[in-house]
């Protein structure tokens, strides 16, 4: 039976361990693509087609543009990439488990991301600039209730102490 010194044990325990985020949520997420009325050509700038509704599978570093077409009408949505609130939990995890190797594994992979707006919408009832703008708000509420879950889990996780300390 091999016998490891307490410094490989560790060593492999870390490796092992790290990269918490990679391994909890992945390096890619499924993107839902929907449009009103339904049926529209969905081509995005990384060369992913579908018809609405679909769902792709996209690289949680890869920020891209949607372009929807419906008859003659197009509509063109930006998707971006950004921290998630379960990607900077995993992250925190990183630093106490996994250490530097972990948060550097996620930061390659992407694993922290989430796409935003996601699900991405395209509304033909309403000119592109409304609908870039309501997909633009969508992405922004998302964001802030992200942020104030995020921060009502750090406030729980930290009991007895004032917000102010």
């Amino acid at each position: 039976m091999p016998r490891f010194s307490l410094p490989v044990a560790m060593t492999a325990l870390a490796l092992a361990t790290s990269a918490c985020a990679t391994v909890t949520r992945g390096n890619s997420e499924d993107v839902t693509f929907t449009s009103a009325p339904p049926g529209a050509k969905l081509e995005t700038s990384i060369g992913l087609t579908c018809t609405t509704p679909c769902t792709l599978d996209i690289k949680r570093k890869q920020a891209f543009t949607a372009v929807f077409r419906h008859g003659r009408d197009s509509r063109t949505i930006r998707v971006h990439s950004r921290v998630a609130g379960a990607g900077i939990a995993t992250g925190a995890g990183n630093v106490i488990i996994g250490g530097l190797i972990g948060v550097a594994v996620d930061a390659s992979t992407g694993a922290t991301l989430d796409h935003l707006p996601n699900p991405v919408h395209a509304d033909f009832s309403r000119p592109q600039s409304q609908a870039q703008a309501a997909a633009e708000a969508n992405a922004r509420a998302i964001t802030k209730a992200s942020a104030k879950e995020h921060a009502e889990t750090r406030k729980a996780a930290k009991p007895g102490r004032s917000p102010n300390s």
